[in-house]
């Protein structure tokens, strides 16, 4: 059973964090929870409707059966498509775990289950002193890995996972993510299974732009 409240991370940025995001709160609705979905710091956003949009937190305002501002989805929203803390700092902006938590908080009042996705990969830095790893810390959610298989992703994974461990945080699973076919795919994700204790929670594929991840989730076993 998947954890109602989870933070979602992955090996690096674009391993399609997002698209098992929204996989994993369809999964979650198909329970008959009210599902939220959130991404506190986006950069590479567009000015839509008076306002930084981002095209993740909008694909999981799109998922959601929450109705929820976009900034209280997406507290931190900054144009250029840079890390988030240069693009912070070049906004004159720092962003603050405190305001995150609040929003966080206040997003559960509202829903029985929340999909948190980080952005880049686990030790992107927020600001001059913090990372995402101290964001999950702070927000206390069980974490999901997303492994973009591919050439050197079990050295990415096996680190990555380590470093959650050593966070204090629970590794709750971890997902395969084809971005593209690999004819090797089929032994990289067997030696994960043996160095990952956590559970993989899917095995997704190269996914056509109509296919839900959803499909794919929850399927495969420790």
């Amino acid at each position: 059973m998947i954890p109602k409240h989870l933070f979602v991370t992955g090996t690096d940025t674009e391993v399609g964090k997002t698209r098992i995001s929204t996989g994993l709160m369809s999964v979650i609705q198909q329970q008959g929870l009210k599902v939220a979905g959130m991404k506190p710091i986006a950069s590479g956003c567009e000015w839509q409707q008076d306002q930084w949009q981002n095209e993740d937190a909008l694909a999981m305002i799109q998922q959601s059966n929450v109705d929820l501002p976009y900034s209280t989805v997406n507290p931190y929203a900054f144009e250029p498509a840079i890390a988030p803390h240069i693009a912070a700092e070049q906004a004159g902006v720092e962003v603050s775990v405190s305001v995150i938590q609040q929003q966080l908080e206040q997003i559960k009042e509202q829903s029985d289950a929340v999909i948190v996705e980080g952005a880049g990969g686990w030790l992107v830095p927020l600001n001059q002193t913090q990372t995402m790893a101290d964001l999950a810390q702070a927000l206390d959610l069980p974490v999901v890995l997303v492994v973009a298989v591919k050439l050197g992703c079990i050295n990415h994974a096996l680190l990555s996972v380590q470093a959650i461990e050593n966070k204090g945080l629970k590794l709750a699973g971890w997902v395969a993510n084809h971005l593209e076919q690999q004819s090797e795919s089929a032994d990289i994700i067997e030696t994960l299974k043996q160095h990952i204790h956590a559970p993989c929670l899917g095995v997704v594929p190269a996914l056509q732009p109509a296919q839900s991840a959803a499909d794919f989730l929850c399927r495969e076993q420790p």
